[in-house]
Parts: C-alpha cells; sequence; structure tokens
C-alpha cells in the first residue's frame, strides 16, 4: 500500500463568503467539490483524485 502526504486547503462555504463566491464562479452547485490545478472535480471521485495527483 502507497502512502502519501497531500497538502490541501478546507474551505467552510457556510462560513466564509469567499469560499462560496468561488464555488459559484467554478459553476459548482454540491460539495465536496476539488479543484486541483484549475482543474474542477465534483464529488468525490477517488480514482479520478488519485490520478491527477500521481497517486
Amino acid at each position: 500500500m502507497r502512502c502519501a502526504v497531500v497538502e490541501f486547503t478546507e474551505n467552510n462555504i457556510r462560513t466564509d463568503l469567499d469560499a462560496m463566491q468561488e464555488m459559484v464562479e467554478i459553476n459548482s452547485q454540491s460539495t465536496p467539490t476539488t479543484v486541483i490545478d484549475g482543474e474542477v472535480f465534483i464529488g468525490f471521485d477517488k480514482q479520478k483524485i488519485s490520478e491527477k495527483l500521481g497517486l
């Protein structure tokens, strides 16, 4: 089993209006929404996110 450390920033759209605005700007209306190098992943897709991160 491979183990990796991935740094990330978590934003709470309920308490952070800037984070909510960012969601609007990328046309996402659901969580989780993950942005990696400008690519948007809506929902949790472990395989796609792992591939993008090279894991």
